[in-house]
């Protein structure tokens, strides 16, 4: 504990970080005082219904999670964050066929902002369409029409979808204020603190069914669950911290000088994630799943209304399946975009280095593209049991569906994630500052 409060010391006394720290804590408390900020017309008495309706566990509660409870307040951030999410897997998946992102993606940090741009005019599009879809789908999720005092007309729905849409630009400018400005990923951190706010009524919710005798197994089962909880939370941080080390070698150089030296080459590493895409595939095939039920909603026919029920059941088998083979797909794909092997190759052998038994060059960059290869099946393989955990907790022992959903899944996956992510740069903010690190590789760096 003493080395703990030393560490927070320590980080107070970095002018730079701490007002890091102080601006980030601030936008996530503005997002969060938003999420509770009704839209003007609506009566928050008639909205009872349609909380419990977003609070049983199924995909709604999810979405929900995902806007920090937003969404079941009917507030100004109901969309939440995901519209950019969504618009981002958009403009992704449109560099691969594009002749002109795929220039943008090469043009550094001009390129980048270009399509940061494209990605916010998107967002703004996708929101364009789901708030009045959100509006009028609200009406069938146990929102009465008596909700809405001026009613749906056109007085109401304009304004309506102008702050809905309003609500989620300011979201996104919250998020990507973090990146720049606060400690650790904007857009993550706003999911994060939403899923937080969740997660102290869905433990109570547990406990006193447990204990009320709702449930079998009383507190024994309460501290179990407990301790299978903290399991699955150092299991994902295994796999966030895991790496293949590549063993690389270094050419001897020769000083000049009045004496001339041999300096032998020195063998280094580089380490390859075994999930290099973090949490980004999760909520990307999270993003994709929320789709099939939000379009077979439109339709009232036979097979719309059974699609529509398996991907609104995120503990049925079909919606797992689906969500299992996204995972692995977004896994791949966002390795290969975001982990440039070629790349690597080239100022490997600019360095004067090289890998044992293989030629620098392109023969390098194909051989870490293939150890890439392997390494992100058997990560995208645990990155699905941890996600779909959730599912088995629940039917196997009967933990509520709320709760259920931290054993795994999204939410946790992007609780440990994002965790991790920030830790790791606060952690570099003290070592570089010579100060023990928030975590165990950066005890005492040397000057």
């Amino acid at each position: 504990m003493k080395k703990f409060i030393e560490t927070l010391t320590n980080v107070w006394k970095i002018e730079e970080l701490r007002n890091r720290i102080i601006l980030t804590l601030g936008i996530l408390l503005v997002y969060r005082f938003g999420a509770h900020v009704i839209l003007p017309g609506v009566d928050t008495e008639h909205l009872t219904k349609f909380a419990e309706r977003t609070s049983d566990g199924g995909l709604l509660n999810l979405l929900n999670a995902f806007t920090g409870g937003a969404f079941a307040n009917v507030s100004v951030f109901a969309l939440g964050i995901m519209p950019y999410i969504s618009a981002s897997i958009v403009v992704q998946l449109m560099g691969i066929a594009i002749p002109y992102l795929q220039k943008l993606q090469q043009e550094g940090e001009s390129g980048r902002r270009r399509i940061n741009q494209i990605t916010r005019w998107l967002t703004i599009a996708i929101c364009i369409v789901q708030a009045p879809a959100y509006l009028y789908s609200i009406g069938k999720l146990g929102v009465p029409d008596e909700a809405f005092i001026m009613g749906k007309n056109l007085g109401f729905m304009i304004p309506a979808v102008i702050i809905l849409v309003t609500g989620t630009i300011f979201a996104m400018w919250l998020g990507e204020k973090i990146t720049d400005k606060g400690i650790g990923n904007g857009i993550s951190l706003l999911i994060m603190v939403g899923i937080v706010a969740r997660m102290p009524q869905a433990f109570l919710s547990e406990w006193v069914s447990r204990l009320t005798g709702d449930s079998t197994g009383g507190l024994m089962f309460v501290i179990i669950e407990v301790v299978l909880w903290f399991v699955v939370i150092l299991s994902s941080i295994f796999l966030v911290l895991a790496v293949r080390q590549i063993p690389v070698q270094y050419a001897r150089r020769t000083t000049g000088g009045s004496t001339e030296k041999n300096i032998f080459g020195a063998r280094q590493y580089i380490p390859l994630k075994l999930n290099a895409s973090g949490v980004m595939p999760i909520i990307f095939a999270q993003a994709i799943m929320f789709v099939p039920a939000a379009l077979a909603g439109l339709s009232q026919s036979e097979t719309s209304i059974r699609i529509q029920q398996t991907f609104s059941d995120v503990f049925g088998f079909w919606y797992n399946f689906v969500f299992a083979l996204l995972i692995i797909t977004f896994t791949y794909f966002y390795t290969a975009i975001t982990v440039p092997t070629n790349k690597m190759a080239d100022d490997l052998k600019r360095s004067g280095g090289f890998i044992p038994g293989v030629k620098p060059g392109t023969e390098t960059g194909d051989y870490l593209d293939k150890i890439m290869s392997l390494i992100t099946f058997p990560g995208s393989i645990f990155l699905v049991i941890i996600a779909i955990l959730p599912a088995f907790v629940h039917k196997l022992l009967d933990v509520q569906q709320a709760w259920a959903l931290f054993y795994g899944g999204t939410s946790l996956l992007i609780l440990v994630g994002v965790a991790m992510d920030t830790m790791q740069q606060i952690n570099s903010y003290l070592l570089n500052r010579h100060y023990d690190g928030l975590m165990k590789t950066g005890k005492n760096r040397k000057v």
